[in-house]
């Protein structure tokens, strides 16, 4: 017997046939929509980038433990990337000087990362990436704060379904120095261990800290300002707050779109101020979805130029998990609309002219490959969801007519063939 290869695909990827495919061509199109709506351009890059890029900016978990890399036969270390932003950082700060800055950019790169594959993690998935580069402004930080509300009530969802949780960086290191005193050189893993507070035990988080080298008062002192939400804010110093893009957000018109929430400090080294996190609120799907921040120097590994930006990244795999969880999936598209059907291989010409015609109305439309008796080719007809059929046959033909027949109905009639585009469009 011959050993066959395996036909799954390889752990931690996804086959996406057809009916999948389809589902997710509407999701990712309602998306694109969007976003082009509010000036953003799309663009694309490489799927390998020098490793270095995400080793000095993507933050240690990723370039140590999720990063995948080959070397070349000419010694070239590069990785699969595990993310867009460092790449289009590159790109950015090359065009720079052709471009014409506050740009608006979007992407729908997939990316890898060698992760255990669990529900909401895979090692192979794709992300809309949205940013804008060129401005410190807080009008950015709104923008972005509106253009997730457009892109999920885009896809069907209420504003009660999901939540933007956010922070700024600033604002909690300074909560952290002035209130709870850490030091200088605690702060990163300090970062590390309220990034893992919702994720991990209280026992667990406390022998964190000690490790650190936090007190128990120390500790208990952070629970409770985590836990403060946006009473944190009256403690800290006005003039770290008046240098907060999220404050001012907080302060305006859109304050309605986010709650502030000292937990979000997200992963990602190079984040430097305001960090977001969109949620589900529903009981069975309680997790972070997607996330963000601000960024203002993450541009300085390819130039001297300061570049700040914000964006955010919106992963496949967590998105299709929300919008099963509240019944927001599409269904899958029909494999055509109309097929048309010759009754004897001499009228096959025949028929591909009527598909013609119908095609260029912007009708889905097939036509038989192997043509068997017509009670076949009109059951497979209705199992591949047409709607509507043209029946060519001989008599007909010779007299400038076909017979269109609805499938849901099983009402036909006889038309003639310049007729044949509204005689099928009544039916769908």
């Amino acid at each position: 017997m011959p050993e066959y290869l395996p036909t799954a695909p390889a752990k931690g990827t996804r086959d996406f046939l057809p009916a999948e495919m389809s589902v997710r061509t509407q999701v990712f199109g309602h998306l694109y929509d969007v976003l082009e709506l509010r000036g953003f351009l799309r663009y694309d890059g490489p799927i390998l980038e020098p490793a270095e890029i995400y080793e000095r900016k993507s933050g240690q978990e990723i370039a140590d433990q999720q990063l995948y890399t080959l070397t070349t036969k000419g010694g070239e270390r590069l990785a699969l990337r595990p993310e867009m932003t460092p790449s289009v950082a590159r790109m950015i700060a090359g065009n720079a000087k052709s471009l014409q800055f506050p740009v608006r950019w979007y992407s729908h790169p997939n990316c890898h990362r060698y992760e255990r594959p669990q529900r909401g993690r895979v090692r192979e998935h794709w992300q809309i990436n949205a940013d804008i580069f060129g401005s410190d402004s807080a009008n950015c930080e709104i923008e972005i704060f509106e253009l997730i509300h457009d892109m999920m009530e885009a896809l069907g969802a209420t504003p009660d379904m999901f939540q933007v949780r956010a922070n700024d960086r600033n604002l909690l290191s300074s909560a952290l120095t002035d209130i709870v005193g850490v030091t200088a050189e605690q702060l990163p893993q300090v970062f590390t261990l309220v990034d893992r507070w919702e994720k991990s035990d209280r026992a667990k988080l406390s022998d964190t800290a000690t490790e650190i080298g936090l007190t128990e008062k120390q500790f208990e002192k952070l629970a409770e300002i985590l836990s403060s939400g946006a009473a944190l804010l009256d403690e800290l110093p006005e003039q770290v707050k008046e240098n907060s893009n999220l404050v001012k957000v907080l302060n305006s018109g859109a304050a309605n779109l986010i709650k502030f929430d000292p937990m979000i400090v997200r992963g990602l080294a190079y984040y430097t101020s305001t960090v977001f996190e969109v949620f589900d609120t529903s009981p069975e799907n309680r997790r972070a979805l997607f996330g963000g921040g601000r960024y203002s120097d993450l541009a300085s590994l390819f130039t001297s130029q300061q570049i700040p930006g914000i964006g955010f990244g919106m992963g496949d795999v967590t998105l299709i998990d929300f919008l099963d969880t509240h019944g927001l999936t599409p269904q899958p598209r029909s494999e055509t609309d109309v097929v048309v059907i010759p009754v004897v291989e001499e009228l096959t010409d025949a028929a591909r002219e009527v598909a013609g015609r119908l095609r260029k109305a912007g009708l889905r439309t097939s036509t038989p490959v192997e043509l068997r008796k017509l009670g076949k080719e009109l059951t497979r007809a209705d199992k591949a969801g047409a709607r509507a059929v043209v029946i060519v046959g001989q008599e007909d033909w010779d007299a400038g007519n076909v017979t269109v027949r609805g499938l849901a109905t099983r009402e036909q009639q006889t038309v003639a063939v310049d007729g044949v585009v509204s005689a099928v469009n009544s039916l769908l």
